[in-house]
């Protein structure tokens, strides 16, 4: 069957997370983790992202399993922390980004497959055991999509899961959704369409309804939690290593996109503090 995608294009991807991995590794924790972390009393950034790591692989039941798929695997710190830690024997990563791939292929992972492909696209041989996605749905439906498009191409990203997990298999997603304080300033708007024009091209953020709507019928909820503070902590501290690094940074990309990503990653700070945004973590189970 063919499907129209919806979602964010290859290009759009690359455009951000093809940056420079130099660039990146100045100003993220030791793993590469670019994702919000799960932060608990005196953590260090790299502390509260290998808790987002266990709390979402234990979600998902994956911990001694025999196959895991990592859907958006970034610079692969899940894949490490599924074959390192959690005994997984054979764990399967997809990513759009050429830049990651090719870090990824440089760590000659033990057990773990890097795959440059979409979701869409994917064929596995045999079944997963469990599957985890973590900040990639929000760049499956692109900007400018109707509601019920958006929720068809998540229904669509859903039912692919479905298929390639057993019935009672879990999948642990996390993603930003919409928040609920929709009353904004004009900096506020105009910070968001930076975003979305600048930082993140084509790319649309759910809302948490339509998350579940698209999983209806594939998936019944185990576990759903909203932390938009931890994110916005995320970001801050983020945001503090860039500063701390900025000479470095400039080598790296230039005053451009340096000060880009301090614009970004400030406002973000914002718009998860005052609920502007929300960052969902889902444990589903599959029917």
């Amino acid at each position: 069957m063919t499907v129209d995608y919806q979602g964010a294009t290859e290009e759009s991807i690359r455009h951000h997370y093809d940056v420079s991995n130099d660039f990146y590794e100045l100003w993220l924790d030791e793993e590469l983790t670019y994702t919000c972390a799960l932060w608990g009393e005196g953590d260090t950034l790299e502390d509260a992202q290998r808790r987002k790591l266990d709390y979402l692989i234990e979600g998902a039941r994956a911990p001694g399993a025999r196959r895991v798929l990592d859907v958006g695997c970034g610079w692969g710190s899940l894949l490490k922390r599924l074959t390192g830690t959690h005994g997984v024997e054979q764990a399967v990563g997809l990513t759009l980004s050429s830049s990651q791939a090719e870090y990824l292929d440089r760590l000659e992972l033990p057990r773990t497959e890097i795959r440059v492909e979409n979701w869409l696209d994917h064929e596995p041989g045999e079944p997963y055991d469990a599957i985890i996605s973590i900040g990639a749905f929000e760049h499956f439906a692109r900007t400018g999509l109707s509601r019920a498009e958006r929720v068809e191409a998540y229904r669509e990203f859903f039912r692919r899961c479905r298929s390639w997990l057993p019935r009672g298999g879990r999948l642990a997603l996390q993603t930003n959704i919409k928040g609920n304080n929709t009353v904004m300033d004009k900096q506020t708007v105009r910070d968001l369409m930076f975003i979305m024009e600048t930082v993140f091209p084509e790319s649309e953020i759910p809302a948490l309804s339509e998350v579940l709507e698209g999983s209806e019928k594939h998936f019944d909820v185990v576990t759903l939690r909203n932390d938009p503070d931890h994110y916005s902590r995320t970001c801050q501290e983020w945001l503090n290593r860039l500063r701390g690094n900025r000479e470095k940074a400039l080598e790296c990309v230039g005053e451009l996109n340096v000060a880009n990503y301090e614009r970004y990653l400030g406002a973000t700070v914002e718009h998860f503090a005052k609920r502007h945004l929300g960052l969902s973590r889902i444990v589903l189970e599959a029917v």
